[in-house]
């Protein structure tokens, strides 16, 4: 019997990006949720052999599309529902470390970010109403 999460991970990404920019926006949303959220994280894995790996989220990651409008009004839903988030905005596409992504991000207002992408996690329900108008990412 497949297991029910009574939570979802998802993450937005804006419709008009590269492919290389939406594999780079993922990858560092979903880096933030373990931290804040560390019962997303699984067991660490082990091989046959006995090699050991790294624990990963213990449940699937869920990855959507929408247009900059989608993401803007998904932002502001999860803002005023108090869930985990995590937000790549198009200024760091140019930026090269940690030091400077989050001082871009601080120069820009909330209702002025221009999002690339955000990731977000909480109950399922309060999740899916926060990625209405949004589609699965193909």
């Amino acid at each position: 019997m497949p297991v029910r999460f009574d939570t979802k991970i998802a993450v937005l990404l804006r419709d008009d990006l590269e492919p290389w920019q939406r594999l780079n926006v993922t990858a560092f949303l979903v880096s933030g949720l373990g931290t804040a959220s560390p019962e997303v994280i699984g067991e660490p894995y082990a091989d046959a052999d006995d090699t050991e790996y790294l624990p990963m989220f213990r449940q699937p990651v869920l990855v959507f599309q929408g247009t900059k409008e989608t993401l803007t009004a998904a932002h502001t839903r999860a803002l005023s529902r108090s869930l985990s988030r995590a937000v790549f905005t198009s200024d760091l596409f140019g930026t090269g470390n940690d030091r400077d992504n989050r001082a871009a991000v601080r120069s820009v207002g909330k209702d002025r970010l221009d999002l690339a992408g955000m990731a977000v996690y909480g109950p399922r329900n309060a999740v899916d109403k926060v990625l209405r108008g949004a589609r699965m990412h193909p």
